[in-house]
């Protein structure tokens, strides 16, 4: 199975002559279906150890790349997986980004075609159904449904199975439709373990190396 997203642009670096802004994480509208929840699980874990000052030191090294409508709506274009962790401890959070595209309308709808256009929005469910419509996208963060395996692929980098690809968008989910259309025991996000020697053998075998970030046989 191969995940066929349309044709991507590369983000924007941030400019560092450009101050970032800071936002609400209540107020960022997600720019993808779902999310693994074991790596939001171990992101909570690494915020509930850190002060608040390393905290705001970490999230202004890793500012949210965001699309801007004429009306001020702010869409995140990255960064899912660790705000939804941080929203979900704290409600009034805050983050920092920059605007990688200003669209000169208030109607979200155009905003979701311009960000389509450049392959800037996952349509696919927790269960890989898809691409639905731009619509079916949650308002914020906390409406993003579980996919177990976009938790298994998250796991398998972890362990150094995938190497990353952070240049292709998407690439954990392209991995875990790969994985999806393979034959795995029964998992959740919560509990990987069941699938894991299987993942991970298929992982590093011949069939995926035509996906970025394929390691081969350990």
């Amino acid at each position: 199975m191969v995940l066929r997203l349309p044709p991507f642009q590369p983000l924007p670096a941030p400019d560092p002559a450009q101050p970032l802004l800071e936002l609400a994480l209540a107020q960022l509208h997600p720019t993808q279906l779902c999310v693994g929840l074991a790596e939001v699980r171990s992101r909570q874990r690494d915020f509930g150890e850190e002060s608040s000052q390393e905290r705001r030191s970490y999230l202004l090294s890793k500012p949210v790349p965001l699309a801007r409508s004429a009306k001020g709506e702010v869409w995140m274009i990255d960064r899912h997986h660790r705000l939804r962790a941080l929203l979900e401890l704290e409600p009034a959070a805050r983050a920092f980004g920059y605007v990688v595209l200003e669209v000169a309308s208030e109607d979200p709808k155009l905003v979701l075609e311009e960000l389509q256009l450049r392959g800037w929005l996952y349509l696919h469910d927790g269960r890989g159904v898809g691409p639905m419509l731009p619509a079916a996208l949650p308002p914020n963060l906390l409406g993003l449904q579980d996919d177990p395996f976009r938790s298994l692929v998250w796991k398998l980098k972890k362990e150094g199975v995938i190497a990353a690809a952070p240049l292709i968008p998407f690439h954990e989910f392209r991995w875990g439709a790969w994985l999806r259309s393979r034959s795995l025991p029964p998992f959740s996000s919560l509990h990987l373990e069941p699938a894991l020697p299987a993942a991970r053998t298929l992982a590093r075998s011949r069939s995926a190396a035509h996906l970025a970030g394929w390691q081969g046989p350990s």
